[in-house]
Order: C-alpha cells, then sequence, then structure tokens
C-alpha cells in the first residue's frame, strides 16, 4: 500500500514538473500564434495563472492587428478572474478607449463597472471611488438602457446609495453620541435636506427629536421654553409620518415633558 501511495506521488510530482517545464518553454517562445492560442485555452479552462502571463507577453506583438481587442479583452478578463481589480479596471478603460467599437466593448465597459465596484469601500471610509463609480454605472445605462447588465448595474447602484446613506446618517447622529445636541439638529436636517428619501428617514427624525430634547433639557433656564417649543414641532413632525415607530413611547415622553414644561412657564408667566 505504502510503495502504491509512493509510486502515485512520483508519478504527479514528474507530471506536475513537466507541466511546469512546458509552460515555461512556451513563454521562452517566439511562435506567437502558438502563444496566443494556449492562452486562450489556459482561459477557456480556467487557468487565468497561466493565460495572464501570455497575453501580457503579446501585447505588442498584437498591437494594431485584427486580433488585438480579443488579446486585450481577455487580458483584462484573466487579471478580473484573479482579483485583481485595479489592474482589470484599467485593463478594461484601456480598452473602451482604443476600441469603442468592437463586439467586446459593452461586455468591458461592464466588466470595468464591476472593478470599479469591487474596487469602493465600507460606508465607514472614503466614499470618493463610491461616487465615481454611480457616475460610470448610470452613464452605461443611459448608453444601455435595455442591457442584460442592467439588472446587475441597479443591484450595485442600490448598494452604493445605500453606503452613501448611512455614512451620511451615521455622521451626524455622531454628533448626538458626543452629546453636541446643537450640531446634532443641525447635521441631521441637512442630511435630510440632502436626502429626502434616505432609507433612515425615520431614524433621523427620531435623532432630531431626541437632539432637540436633550439640546432644550441642558439649555438655561431662561432658554428653556422656546427650545422645548422646537422640540414639539419636531416631535408633531416625526409621530404625523410614523405614527407606529418603534420610537413612538419614548418621543411621547419627550412630548408630554415637553408639554409640562411650557404649560407650567406659561402660568407662571
Amino acid at each position: 500500500m505504502k510503495r502504491k501511495f509512493l509510486t502515485l506521488l512520483f508519478c504527479t510530482t514528474v507530471l506536475a514538473a513537466s507541466c511546469v517545464n512546458q509552460f515555461e518553454a512556451l513563454m521562452r517562445s517566439t511562435d506567437y500564434q502558438l502563444k496566443f492560442r494556449k492562452a486562450i485555452e489556459y482561459f477557456e479552462a480556467r487557468r487565468y495563472s497561466r493565460s495572464q502571463p501570455l497575453l501580457e507577453q503579446l501585447q505588442m506583438v498584437y498591437r494594431g492587428t485584427q486580433q488585438d481587442d480579443t488579446l486585450q479583452f481577455y487580458l483584462g478578463l484573466s487579471n478580473y478572474h484573479l482579483f485583481d481589480y485595479v489592474t482589470a479596471e484599467e485593463n478594461f478603460r484601456q480598452f473602451v478607449e482604443i476600441f469603442p467599437r468592437s463586439p467586446f466593448t459593452k461586455s468591458a465597459r461592464f466588466l470595468r463597472l464591476d472593478c470599479m465596484y469591487q474596487n469602493t469601500y465600507r460606508y465607514e471610509l472614503d466614499q470618493q471611488p463610491s461616487h465615481a463609480t454611480i457616475a460610470a454605472i448610470e452613464e452605461f445605462l443611459y448608453d444601455y438602457p435595455q442591457s442584460e447588465y442592467r439588472e446587475a448595474c441597479h443591484s450595485m447602484l442600490d448598494d452604493l446609495y445605500h453606503r452613501l446613506e448611512k455614512k451620511s446618517f451615521e455622521s451626524a447622529k455622531l454628533y448626538y453620541t458626543i452629546e453636541d445636541y446643537k450640531a446634532a439638529t443641525h447635521a441631521l436636517k441637512e442630511t435630510l435636506k440632502e436626502n429626502p428619501e434616505s432609507r433612515y428617514r425615520e431614524e433621523i427624525m427620531y435623532y432630531i427629536v431626541a437632539a432637540q430634547y436633550q439640546y432644550a433639557a441642558n439649555s438655561m433656564p431662561e432658554l428653556q421654553r422656546e427650545r422645548f417649543l422646537n422640540l414639539i414641532d419636531e416631535y408633531y413632525n416625526f409621530i404625523s409620518e410614523f405614527p407606529d415607530s418603534k420610537h413612538t413611547r419614548e418621543v411621547e415622553n419627550m412630548f408630554r415633558r415637553a408639554q409640562q414644561f411650557t404649560t407650567k412657564k406659561s402660568n407662571l408667566e
């Protein structure tokens, strides 16, 4: 049994070494047609780590020929499947510039979008790549409104817009967390002004009420009445839109305290 295992291991090692030697010989070869054919074969066999260096080596050889766009497209695809999205995005960007009428152009444009999307960051980090990707996707959809890639584009857009909305909301909410309630109220209202349809609209409006309450409650006595009246306005805005919110009980408690304060203050006056 042990001898059979060792024999199998030896044969496997020899075969692997032979394949490596054949590939190294192919890389050194000046038979460019063979290299190109083998590169496509490797690609179709999903051996992208083999197709990529061959195609990269052949770029100058096939520059300006009828096969140039095929080679460049498959080079981008190889980098894409190797998860090198930075290089692949550059490959596809250049492809679209050089071959605007190629049969591969639409696919190259979409794959470039996907590379850009893969290179965006989670919502806590810089969202400039997200803005650039959104602009590129919307341009693609304008040029190809009925494309087979339309659903994938809308899925990417939805995710990117969600990140932007979440970043905007979390950035504004941070002022509430650090107890700067005046700044929180202003930042949250600006967030809502910039994107009235935000999927975080309910949470934003809740934090506006909560921040306004804390701002009034922690103000000097002579300023409290006016600020509690502002809170009451924000309460009515919130409750009219979200009467069944999970925050309803909490904001109603704030509202009652504000009413008690303003009523008591009016009676004293």
